[in-house]
């Protein structure tokens, strides 16, 4: 049976600590655009939508998806779960696969290892991930889950978190879905120790300079291509070191009750009011 997987890639230019970071450029090109380039590089057979909102702040975003032959669907500017599902069913999703704009050095083989640990059993899962827990360094993140299940969560979510974030109605009500999580193969855990996502300056220091040192020589440099560039150069790891294990959770530990603590830390200016 015919199984049509959607990546949507949500986008939009507002950003409280870096503004228009997408379109940031590194080697001449946008982090969005370098971005699309990686999930190209996937094996599996996927349509990428990007997703933004309908708010004029955006229409570079949809120049941008234009410039590169993407699809654009524009929405919401604050629900992203009804940005996503809107999205999903505007393009006759099965299975549709979240991977936030934000992830520009995301590794295609570790969405390829995720989708192919989903379809491994079919009709088994309704969602699956590899970050609840996250094992993989940060910037790696891969959502997958079906269009019964993303239907049924926009059906049925509430809490702003949960139409921010899309996924959170998912992770809280396990006895709801089917959910499962890959861990990384090497048995290690780099989720808090290092970060490939972008969302201040230095990350966009880091994500410029890995760019700069790898992909002049291999467009499809791998995490692990990384990981060894910043054990032969510790300096650029301090780039943006301060931020590791910094993301969207620390913000809502008592609203929700699958994230551990030990799962996020403050941001450094935030520590000194913490």
């Amino acid at each position: 049976m015919a199984n049509k997987v959607v990546i949507i890639v949500q986008a939009r230019m507002a950003s409280s600590r870096l503004p228009g970071k997408v379109m940031l450029q590194i080697l001449g090109k946008s982090i969005l655009a370098l971005m699309i380039e990686r999930l190209q590089m996937i094996k599996h057979i996927a349509a990428i939508v990007i997703a933004t909102s309908a708010d004029a702040t955006d229409d570079v975003i949809a120049q941008e998806a234009q410039l590169l032959g993407i699809p654009c669907y524009r929405g919401d500017q604050h629900n992203l779960l009804d940005r996503h599902y809107q999205a999903a069913l505007l393009f006759n999703a099965d299975t549709v696969l979240k991977i936030p704009s934000d992830c520009p050095l995301i590794d295609p083989r570790i969405i390829d290892h995720v989708l192919t640990h989903f379809f491994a059993r079919p009709g088994w899962y309704d969602y699956m991930s590899n970050l609840h827990p996250a094992t993989y360094p940060d910037g790696n993140d891969v959502e997958i889950m079906t269009m019964a299940c993303l239907k049924r969560t926009w059906e049925n979510a509430q809490k702003l978190l949960e139409l921010e974030h899309t996924t959170p109605y998912i992770w809280e009500n396990p006895q709801l879905f089917s959910i499962g999580n890959v861990s990384w193969e090497t048995g290690g855990d780099y989720s808090m120790s290092h970060r490939f996502t972008i969302d201040y300056q230095e990350d966009y220091e880091f994500i410029k300079t890995v760019f700069e040192e790898l992909y002049p020589g291999n467009k499809n440099f791998s995490c692990f291509d990384i990981i060894s560039l910043l054990y032969r150069q510790p300096n650029i790891y301090q780039i943006n070191a301060q931020y590791a294990g910094v993301n969207w959770y620390r913000h809502h530990l008592t609203e929700l009750k699958t994230i551990q603590p030990g799962q996020t830390k403050q941001a450094p200016e935030n520590l000194i009011n913490s």
